[in-house]
């Protein structure tokens, strides 16, 4: 029906979350009527994705210096680490605008039937940050994988001197992070209790 590139571009499209065969289509078509220039810029922006966009140092969130622009903040309160699992649940809690502390990303879950054990997480890392920390907060998504990463943290940080925290289930048992409203955020971390 397409010519062989024009279909390229449209599976290229396709192996987007939610972008079924129509909207590839759109899409495709509608690159077609770019000029030069905004094509040049779609593709170097999909170029430096893959080339300097990298894990921060300190936290595993994603940056393009060493460190992400949470972490070189001086007025966040480095006393505070919210636990979450991706870089995603970062973006998610940024956008409410009412955490002030630092985070950390697991990159995962714990999760038997996939075969992700502790040590596949970046919880070493995390621990040796909470010496100076005085609050650990999980952000862990409300699943049977959420729970149990959670449950396995707060075992690993009870031998520590540090409050332990897990965020209110404003956020429905299944859901995630990422598809959550502001609102449904900010009530999360407000009612977040000890663990």
């Amino acid at each position: 029906m397409y010519p062989e590139t024009l279909t390229k571009l449209i599976d290229c499209f396709m192996m987007l979350p939610g972008v079924g065969s129509k909207t590839a289509e759109r899409y495709a078509l509608l690159m077609i009527e770019k000029d030069e220039e905004e094509i040049t810029r779609f593709i170097e922006a999909l170029k430096d994705i893959k080339t300097k966009i990298h894990e921060c140092k300190i936290c595993g969130n994603l940056c393009e210096d060493e460190e992400c622009l949470v972490c070189r903040d001086k007025t966040r309160n480095k006393k505070q680490i919210l636990v979450v699992q991706s870089s995603k649940d970062v973006i998610a809690l940024e956008k409410t605008l009412e955490y002030h502390g630092v985070y950390h990303v697991l990159k995962g879950l714990i999760s038997q039937t996939k075969g992700i054990l502790p040590e596949d997480l970046n919880i070493k890392s995390l621990l040796d940050r909470v010496d100076d920390a005085e609050e650990v907060i999980i952000a862990t998504n409300p699943t049977l994988e959420g729970e149990t990463t959670a449950l396995y943290l707060d075992k690993l940080l009870s031998s520590k001197n540090i409050l332990t925290t897990r965020i209110a289930h404003g956020i429905p048992m299944g859901g995630h992070l990422d598809y959550a409203d502001e609102l449904t955020l900010i009530k999360a971390l407000e009612g977040r209790k000890k663990m």
